[in-house]
């Protein structure tokens, strides 16, 4: 279980694009097992801004798109620090994201703003250390070369 990390990951959508949307190439990976990071092939793909590869899921678009071609590898670096709660369980200070996608910038120390949930508002939930969680949303996602480091 993690809080403050680095993470590097390499994923692909698959090479024959099926559907559109969400529904091409669709996962996400979940700091502390909580928020999500967008996966998803966004290349030539229009689909709701806040849900686009490199998307603070239903919070923050990316400042730009980086993906590439469906079917070719595709690298995040992520800068996470996390979330802080006091003894009261009030937030004493957001988690914050960083995020390069394919070696661009797309987040740049973005506030996470609680739960990223799929409909509502994101909400807090006092806690503490959690895992990455890489998603199956039932499209054949790869990933490859994980690595994580506490900071």
């Amino acid at each position: 279980e993690f809080d403050n990390f680095q993470l590097h990951i390499e994923w692909r959508s698959p090479a024959e694009v099926k559907g559109n949307g969400q529904g091409r190439g669709n996962s996400g990976i979940f700091m502390q097992g909580i928020y999500e990071l967008q996966v998803l092939d966004s290349y030539n793909n229009p689909t709701y801004s806040n849900g686009q590869a490199g998307s603070i899921y239903k919070q923050t678009m990316p400042l730009v798109n980086a993906s590439k071609k469906p079917g070719e590898w595709q690298v995040y670096d992520v800068i996470y620090t996390a979330p802080r709660f006091n003894k009261d369980g009030h937030m004493a200070t957001p988690g914050y994201i960083t995020v390069m996608h394919n070696g661009v910038v797309i987040q740049n120390h973005t506030p996470i703003q609680g739960t990223t949930p799929y409909v509502g508002r994101p909400t807090w939930t006092p806690h503490g250390k959690g895992p990455l969680k890489l998603q199956d949303h039932g499209d054949a996602v790869s990933f490859r070369n994980i690595w994580i480091r506490e900071l």
